[in-house]
């Protein structure tokens, strides 16, 4: 039976009783309704899923007891870094909640020439924060058991220069499509970025190719930025990953 998924960021074990952060209470008592004797499905990024028992349940706090231990996990055996420019209002969310759903290992929000979004320090650190919940409830849906990471925002250059074995950069111009690629070699991570609204720009493209990125199209439309990099997830996972 499938149970209400919920992240608590505590160990946990068999046996355990633990009360619930004042989040997971909220959705667990207004949002789904959950009562007495309840079962929920609850992880903390270790790799395990813990069946446990509502033993109190309210507005301002609930109860549970761990009755089992799972370690059945639906992470992917693909190694999927994603490099994602600033976007726009809902989209940089819904980006970074299909890309774990698809399943990714690992995003760092990008700057690059032709972001047109911007953050002063203070709000960047409440958008860090914004996005790894996006992280964590994208996890709870899909069943993930481990939180991919989520790094601080840096520079498409800086990026760049992290040691890469297997590098893609989505590209309209470029020759080369996924299918004619050769696999990433057995536990390489492969490192796959795409351009912001306005596009990479010829040098951005140039200096990825300097790291050993391979400038890949999706086809023969310009898809948005929000789309390109999780049409591009599926297709790997197709390709190399678990949707084979």
């Amino acid at each position: 039976m499938k149970y209400n998924r919920i992240y608590q960021d505590i160990p946990l074990q068999c046996d355990m009783e633990i009360t619930l952060d004042a989040g997971a209470t909220h959705h667990l008592a207004r949002v789904l309704r959950c009562r007495i004797d309840d079962r929920i499905e609850l992880f903390n990024g270790d790799g395990c899923s813990y069946t446990a028992n509502i033993r109190e349940i309210s507005k301002r706090q609930t109860v549970v007891r761990i009755l089992s231990q799972s370690t059945l996990e639906a992470e992917p055996t693909l190694d999927i870094h994603l490099g994602l420019p600033l976007s726009k209002g809902q989209r940089m969310d819904f980006a970074m909640q299909k890309a774990v759903e698809l399943g990714v290992s690992a995003i760092t929000p990008l700057k690059t020439e032709h972001t047109a979004v911007k953050f002063p320090e203070k709000r960047l650190q409440q958008k860090l924060q914004h996005w790894q919940q996006v992280i964590i409830s994208a996890c709870e849906q899909s069943g993930r058991c481990r939180l991919p990471l989520l790094h601080p925002l840096t520079s498409l250059e800086a990026w760049a220069q992290q040691q890469t074995r297997y590098g893609i950069v989505l590209d309209p111009q470029a020759d080369n499509s996924l299918a004619s690629l050769p696999a990433p070699e057995e536990e390489a991570m492969l490192h796959l970025v795409c351009g912001p609204e306005g596009g990479l720009s010829n040098s951005e493209i140039k200096q990825l190719r300097q790291h050993h990125f391979i400038p890949v199209r999706l086809g023969p439309r310009v898809l948005r930025t929000e789309t390109a990099p999780l049409a591009a997830i599926t297709a790997v996972q197709i390709l190399w990953g678990d949707f084979r």
